[in-house]
Parts: C-alpha cells; structure tokens; sequence
C-alpha cells in the first residue's frame, strides 16, 4: 500500500475516533467520512456505524465513481458519488463528514439554518448552516439537490440535511472535525439559549456590539 495512501487512511480514522471523543456522532455511531488522497482520489469509510474504524475500513475510489481499491455496496456506491460530486464542485474541499450529531439533527429535523451567533462559529463557518431540503435516497435527484444547495450557497463549509443531518466540508480530515464539534456546540446553545429568550445575533461587522450585548446582560 502507497504510504501517502496510509497517511490519508489514517488521518480518517484518527477524524472519526475525535468524532466520538469529542461527543459528536450519534448513539448508533452511524457516519461517513471521506478525503482526498494526493493523487486526486477519495478514500471513504465503508461500514456505516464507524466505532472503532480501523485503516481497513476504507475504500478509493476515482472521482469519476470507480472503486480503486476495496469494496463498496450499492448503498456506499451513492455515497461515494455524492463525495466526488463535491469535491469535483470544490477544489477547496479536503474531507467531507456526515453525522446524525444530536444537536444538529434537531435543527435539520425542524429545517432550521443554524444561525452563526457562536463567536467560534466564525473560524470555519461564519456564516448560517442553511439547509438543503430532503429527498429520498436512491432518486436521481438526492445527488442533485445536495449539489446545487452547495453551489447555491458558495463558499458555505457545512450544509444541514432536512431531516436527516448534516455535511461538513475542510481542507484536511483535522479542520473538518473541529467544525463538527464548534457547530454541535452551537446547535446546543442554540437550543439552550431559545429557553432564555435566544440568542442575541452576532455582528461580526459592528465595533459596537460588544458595547451593546454588555448593556443588555441582566
């Protein structure tokens, strides 16, 4: 095996075990995770729950759809098409994650965007989480729904599934995790804050509104 290969293997399985780590993934661990590899493949987990995801567990494919090393089910064929659509949209995409991560989920179920009011949000997302509207798998059009909301949104890092979860997109397998926690994290708060009156909007642009937000604490 090509050690620049190994390198990608292992940077996956390293994202998906700070995923649990970090409390990100869902009680079934369900997930997929993929990334490019130096010679412009992609190498993608193959089982579904990925709890204790070994460099064995994964498969690469050409972003053209052909299975280059491993093997692939009908039902990660489609995976593997989606995350090459993607990366072929944007060159600037190094990893893709998909979770059912508690908090998110909720967002995506209500298909709610997930505000950018988390001032850690900023870094690799400073903008709304918009959602791009279920489809059923299998159809010719959940690729293609998931495609255009990204290009429609240019530039986003993370797109809400309605009613199904989330995409999270990095240049690297390391930067794509750490926006799956911050927005978890934001997710909960969000939801937390929604108790208390919500969240108070974060103008990234405004030198007044830390003056402001200090005036309006009780």
């Amino acid at each position: 095996m090509d050690l620049a290969h190994m390198d990608v293997r292992e940077a996956v399985t390293d994202a998906c075990a700070t995923l649990f780590a970090h409390g990100v993934m869902s009680r079934t661990g369900h997930g997929d995770l993929s990334a490019r590899t130096p010679d412009g493949h992609l190498m993608l987990t193959v089982p579904g729950r990925l709890r204790g995801l070994t460099t064995d567990g994964l498969a690469m494919v050409s972003l053209d759809g052909e299975v280059v090393e491993g093997e692939l089910d009908d039902l990660k064929m489609e995976i593997a098409r989606l995350h090459a659509r993607i990366y072929l949209l944007r060159p600037d995409i190094g990893c893709i994650i998909h979770t059912h991560s508690a908090n998110v989920l909720a967002f995506a179920l209500a298909n709610r965007p997930l505000p950018c009011n988390y001032e850690a949000m900023r870094f690799g997302q400073p903008a709304e989480v918009p959602v791009i509207g279920w489809r059923r798998r299998g159809t010719p059009e959940w690729i293609d729904t998931i495609v255009a909301g990204i290009e429609q949104h240019e530039g986003t890092n993370a797109v809400l599934q309605g009613n199904h979860g989330v995409l999270v997109f990095g240049p690297t397998p390391a930067q794509a995790v750490t926006l799956s926690t911050v927005l978890e994290e934001a997710a909960e708060a969000e939801l937390r804050a929604d108790r208390i009156g919500g969240a108070v909007p974060l103008q990234l642009n405004d030198p007044n509104h830390a003056e402001r937000t200090r005036r309006a604490a009780p």
